[in-house]
């Protein structure tokens, strides 16, 4: 399966290699369909199953986990929360999904700059798209974060959609990174390091009661 914003660079590479093939044969087409493989490869979006177990919260990205810690979040939780961050290369699937059901409450894009995505600076200063959720465990922060190379990010959900675990919410473009903000007694599931897989790996248990 394929992501739907790939679906126009498909086309066009897809149209390039052919036509490179037909003029000049082999030899001289062998970069367009390289451009084709890569962009077959770069949007694919394979079927995920998320847990049923109930307080889980599932990556919203595939990557891996950079940095896990306890922070103030000043603009749209206004309190501690646990933040679990997610680098993305330009190898993983790019497609986002929600990390736990809830009602989508903002959508906010803050344009900003292009530094490294594995960088602590990144989190504060890059290009960036904030979804809010309101869960049954408190609210739920999800920050899709423009990496050095990324300069498109794409978030289909819009405020008042109901998202389930699980699902499709959007894409960034290249090497890239997401953040997630939790209650802060939350009980982070993964370690810096570990790999994880978007809707599917588990990687923070939400707890009853306020943090």
């Amino acid at each position: 399966m394929i992501a739907k914003e790939g679906v126009p660079y498909l086309f066009a590479t897809a149209a390039t290699a052919a036509l490179s093939y037909a003029l000049w044969g082999w030899l001289v087409s062998t970069l367009p369909i390289t451009g084709f493989l890569f962009v077959l490869y770069f949007f694919r979006d394979p079927e995920r199953r998320s847990t049923v177990e109930p307080d889980i919260v599932v990556s919203p990205a595939d990557g891996k986990i950079i940095k896990i810690d306890k922070i103030q979040e000043p603009d749209f939780l206004m309190t501690r929360a646990l933040r679990i961050s997610i680098f993305m290369s330009p190898f993983n699937v790019h497609v986002n999904r929600a990390p736990y059901t809830g009602r989508v409450l903002k959508v906010v894009h803050r344009k900003g700059g292009f530094r490294a995505a594995y960088t602590d600076l990144a989190s504060l200063e890059n290009e960036n798209v904030s979804m809010l959720l309101e869960t049954d465990r408190g609210p739920v922060l999800v920050r899709q974060i423009a990496g050095l190379v990324a300069r498109r990010i794409v978030c289909r959900a819009k405020p008042g959609e109901r998202l389930q675990r699980g699902d499709r919410y959007g894409i960034i473009k290249l090497g890239s990174r997401v953040d997630i903000f939790l209650p802060e007694n939350s009980e982070p599931l993964v370690k810096p390091g570990n790999k994880v897989k978007a809707g599917e790996t588990p990687i923070a248990r939400l707890k009853e009661g306020k943090a």
